[in-house]
């Protein structure tokens, strides 16, 4: 297996790794106060289609930047029971991005997925100069959804719908790095396909919106547009094709991905593949990336991945008692403040050993 290429690498620990790049990244949840300038100066492993857009539209690697954290809270979010719980800590995330893991398959396509959504938000707005609402003249008319009062009501593209074309395509230039390819190298054909899966898990799931015009309550008219789906339904879908991912090796002709054993469906563009079996994270290992699930908190009741059980592997547990503040007797005053005391709560948690 060909380890990822120095500027994929970089990248993730420019856009990712807060303790390793000065001054560049803040604590996740805090405010941004990154130069995106900066982060083009600094970083030498960029090159191609991305130090052209450090070059040329900084702003838009602003976004790419807030994009690649967005996907990284979500990762977190949906492996948060899990033994790999997506930390971001640098001794263990660039190990798991050095593998051909599951794991690493949804690190990749979240993070494509969140410059993706990033971008393309950005655009609806008003915050990059590149773009801006989706151009709808050329779209066909919206169909008209069964209801009440719709009957004879005249239809038409209109308000801001998102661009997500755009933020696709900003996506694709960023994340997919330029890389020789060879034809054992399966690496590159993996992860390019989890990318644009991630991205996938944005583009193909528009909704359509739509607002009711007329006097008196009256729906003579509706405007429609198109908007991105939340955030933690890509991460939902992207969860989904995690577990359902796709062990591949590369085929004869070098640019071709089989599945791994016989009568199994080829993967599609929205599938998750991975060449290499990840290990247990059960115990701390900084040549794989495991953490270990030692002090882990865990539900002893649960028996799904958040269970005492599969999240201890088997080590047992230990009961123990924490007290938390927290906002209690709340009062609302006019106007317009909100006062509240503060109660010490005793809560139980099980930790695994």
């Amino acid at each position: 297996m060909l380890p990822p290429s120095r500027t994929q690498l970089g990248l993730f620990f420019i856009l990712l790794c807060p303790a390793n790049i000065i001054g560049l990244w803040w604590a996740v949840g805090s405010p941004l106060l990154m130069d995106p300038n900066s982060i083009c100066r600094k970083s030498k492993r960029l090159a191609g289609k991305q130090a052209e857009l450090c070059q040329t539209e900084p702003d838009i690697v602003q976004e790419v930047a807030k994009g690649a954290k967005l996907g990284v809270r979500e990762c977190q979010y949906q492996f948060r029971f899990r033994r790999w719980n997506c930390t971001s800590h640098s001794k263990y995330f660039g190990k798991i991005l050095q593998q051909d893991i599951r794991e690493t398959a949804f690190v990749y396509a979240i993070t494509a997925a969140g410059v993706s959504h990033a971008v393309t938000q950005a655009c609806s707005m008003g915050e990059l100069l590149q773009c801006s609402c989706e151009v709808t003249r050329s779209r066909a008319p919206p169909l008209p959804t069964a209801g009440p009062g719709t009957e004879g009501s005249a239809w038409e593209w209109g308000g801001c719908g998102d661009d997500v074309d755009f933020g696709y395509e900003k996506s694709r230039q960023f994340m997919d790095a330029k890389r020789k390819k060879g034809k054992s190298d399966i690496r590159t054909l993996i992860d390019l396909h989890n990318n644009e899966a991630g991205r996938l898990a944005v583009r193909s799931y528009m909704r359509t919106e739509c607002k009711c015009h007329g006097l008196s309550g009256s729906c003579t008219l509706h405007t429609c547009w198109k908007k991105m789906p939340h955030f933690r339904e890509v991460g939902d879908r992207l969860l989904e094709r995690f577990n359902g991912a796709f062990k591949v090796m590369g085929a004869n002709d070098g640019k071709t991905l089989l599945p791994v054993g016989r009568s199994i469906k080829p993967p599609d563009r929205q599938d998750l593949v991975y060449s290499a079996d990840s290990p247990d994270f059960c115990t701390a290992n900084r040549k794989t990336g495991s953490p270990g699930t030692r002090g882990r908190v865990c539900n002893s009741t649960a028996p799904d991945v958040s269970g005492c059980d599969l999240l201890c592997c088997g080590r047992g547990h230990r009961a123990e008692t924490v007290v938390l503040e927290e906002n209690c007797l709340c009062r609302f005053h006019w106007c317009c403040v909100v006062q509240c005391r503060k109660c010490r709560v005793h809560q139980e948690l099980s930790l695994c050993l």
